[in-house]
């Protein structure tokens, strides 16, 4: 029997496998997620099957099962609660993957954003998880209520020491309903760091730098400080290159070749046009500014590197000098050892 059984698991794992991987071919469902439906299933058939063997086996493991291991609130807790609690947890949690799947196709054929979309998400998968997690503990007898009146006492213990905790969650569910801040934005934080959002939690969020590092940060600093979102109200930005020239160069033909390396680079936007500023008469030099708008505003200094070596090349090309600062030097005479 326990071959035959064995035998039968094994056929079952793999007629799984064979629609499970039909159903995800099908519908675009990737292989992991597949292949977590496969074990959640198997895993419910062993457990059913597990539970009827042992009735059927007699009272020793009816017995063991039963046995209490601790208790909650004047419930007895068994490995059978256990087993049970896990199963749905695990259940939820693989229900949770397939939805966000079916969610995203559908917020994506609606013309809805990957940030919007993964926001809503976040906010829809917690209160599923708060509803489960309530659920559960009332299934098997826990009542929510006793619980909070019992550990009243030691949750204001904690409280002091976990104020931080408590405030970066706050601080993540009013980015989530706010939406300041979501997926693929770019954002700088005060230490002058440039990131993308590549998650908003509920107490942590991370952004990925420029340099390819994940940076977790914690909600608060998103609320509390100073914070520029480049992608808030628009996908696009406005930046500048700086350029001197020497005093005696033709204006005119400045502007123009700055104009030129604006938009012959593809980064640049042509609308809005970028234009030049004739800024001042420094000390060595005439100052520029070329103002443009670009959509690279994660790579923007890339584009700006790339701008400025075009502008060399032009400058270089037609005898346009980039001066450097100057300082007149006077030496005054009369000096004796003494004096040095």
């Amino acid at each position: 029997s326990v071959i035959l059984g064995f035998y039968l698991l094994v056929s079952t794992n793999h007629f799984f496998k064979i629609l499970v991987d039909k159903i995800s071919t099908k519908y675009g469902i990737e292989h992991d997620m597949g292949r977590q439906v496969r074990r959640f299933l198997m895993i419910f058939i062993i457990v059913a099957v597990g539970s009827v063997w042992i009735k059927l086996a007699g009272t020793f493991l009816m017995d063991l099962f039963s046995k209490e291991l601790f208790e909650i609130s004047t419930v007895k807790i068994t490995p059978w609660v256990l087993i049970y609690a896990t199963i749905i947890l695990y259940g939820i949690s693989v229900a949770l993957k397939i939805l966000e799947v079916v969610y995203t196709k559908t917020a994506r054929s609606k013309g809805i954003t990957t940030g919007q979309s993964r926001m809503l998400f976040q906010i829809v998968k917690y209160a599923i998880w708060v509803v489960t997690i309530v659920l559960l503990l009332d299934s098997i007898g826990i009542s929510i209520n006793m619980l909070i009146a019992s550990s009243a006492a030691l949750m204001v213990g904690l409280g002091f020491g976990i104020q931080g905790l408590f405030n970066d969650m706050v601080s993540g569910f009013v980015i989530l309903f706010e939406g300041s801040i979501k997926v693929d934005d770019v954002v700088e934080i005060q230490s002058e760091v440039v990131g993308r959002v590549t998650e908003v939690g509920i107490r942590t969020s991370k952004i990925r730098t420029r340099d390819n590092i994940t940076m977790i940060i914690p909600n608060h600093k998103f609320v509390s400080d100073n914070v520029i979102n480049w992608s808030y109200e628009q996908s696009y930005a406005r930046f500048n290159v700086d350029v001197g020239v020497a005093y005696g160069s033709d204006t005119r033909l400045v502007e123009k070749l700055l104009l030129e390396c604006a938009i012959e680079n593809p980064d640049v936007l042509k609308e809005p046009l970028p234009l030049v500023h004739f800024r001042d008469f420094g000390e060595s030099s005439l100052d520029f500014r070329l103002i443009f708008w670009t959509n690279e505003v994660f790579w923007v200094e890339r584009t700006k590197s790339r701008l400025r070596f075009a502008i060399d090349e032009k400058f270089r090309a037609l005898n346009i000098s980039i001066p450097f600062p100057q300082r007149d030097i006077h030496f005054k005479s009369g000096f004796t050892k003494t004096d040095l």
